[in-house]
């Protein structure tokens, strides 16, 4: 099914003219729970890889702020508790029974930390055909994004960007390697989910605009009000309403939030990195409710399972943060930029 943002409360450009060329698009990608194949745009779903392509490991050094535990704990865990949270339960029984209880401890518990290298884990396969304006090298018609799921020293699983022609893949890798070694808490274990691209239009957030305006779109949003007369966000109206889309989402601006953009230029070439990317927590929370697609709107029939609509990935960065990847605009052979908001 299709996923529709509503229109914005308001139209900003409109009231605040100085907006109106800074307006980008971005494409939501609205993943929801599905079985996509290699040949469907996905997160979480498997990769159109050829059979004689080494599927790419990491090897830098990790953080394990607890033991890791494998891909098949994380899928067990999670496929245990969707399944109890779904069945019905009496008033005061207890969401699992002793035996449910040992086996998510045991599944939990984790493992020692192996010392080689760790296969790669696929985030998201997306065929440039579904994704307006998304572009990339000459002949490529497909992104792939895989990472290592675990924390490194930034705090975040390391990406790795793959442009492929999809047309000049051969025989097909079948069964690729698993990771040895997940986070914890299964964090970065993205669920199969089938997309729904759709284009939207993104203005910087207040740490990006002039001082001037940022204080003027704050002052503005202290006094604005929704058309049913409740009063809105207040100062921060702009920046979750207006601004940047939450959910993962490709192109745009980046979701500047609880600290100031810093200069961020390729290595080689010394050109502005440009967002290609977003990996977010969920799709939307208290505080960015206008987002929400109109087909999303109604609470599903029957009881929520253990994968929350406003997250069906089941990916959290940080605290519940986003991960961008930005590129050079130069060149796709130079190095991506990785940074959580």
């Amino acid at each position: 099914m299709a996923r529709t943002t509503p229109p914005r409360p308001v139209d900003i450009a409109a009231l605040f003219p100085e907006l109106a060329p800074l307006a980008r698009q971005a494409v939501r990608l609205h993943p929801r729970p599905g079985e996509p194949g290699v040949h469907e745009s996905s997160v979480g779903g498997p990769l159109l890889w050829p059979a004689d392509e080494q599927w790419p490991v990491c090897t830098q050094p990790h953080d394990h702020w607890s033991p890791p535990v494998s891909l098949d704990d994380v899928r067990r865990s999670r496929a245990l508790l969707e399944a109890q949270w779904l069945r019905p339960r009496k008033a005061g029984e207890n969401l699992l029974d002793p035996a449910q209880r040992e086996l998510l401890d045991r599944l939990r518990a984790g493992h020692p930390a192996h010392t080689g290298p760790n296969p790669l884990l696929p985030v998201a396969q997306l065929y440039l055909r579904d994704i307006p304006g998304l572009t990339g090298p000459e002949g490529a018609d497909l992104l792939q994004v895989l990472w290592c799921p675990l924390d490194h020293d930034d705090a975040l699983p390391a990406a790795h960007l793959v442009w492929r022609d999809s047309r000049g893949v051969g025989a097909l890798l079948t069964d690729p390697p698993a990771p040895l070694d997940v986070d914890h808490y299964g964090h970065y274990v993205p669920e199969p989910c089938a997309l729904h691209p759709e284009a939207v239009t993104e203005y910087p957030t207040p740490l990006e605009l002039p001082k001037e305006l940022a204080d003027r779109l704050h002052a503005w949003g202290e006094a604005a009000r929704h058309p049913e007369g409740d009063r809105g966000p207040g100062g921060a109206y702009y920046q979750y309403e207006l601004s940047v889309a939450p959910g993962w989402k490709v192109g745009g601006w980046g979701p500047w939030s609880f600290c100031d953009p810093w200069p961020m230029e390729c290595p080689d070439c010394g050109a502005a990195y440009r967002p290609l990317f977003t990996v977010d927590s969920g799709e939307w929370d208290g505080g960015s409710g206008s987002w929400i697609p109109l087909e999303d709107r109604q609470p599903p029939p029957g009881p929520v399972g253990h994968r929350r609509p406003s997250d069906p990935p089941m990916v959290q960065i940080g605290r519940g943060y986003t991960l961008q990847l930005y590129v050079c605009p130069t060149s796709f052979d130079h190095p991506h930029y990785a940074a959580m908001q």
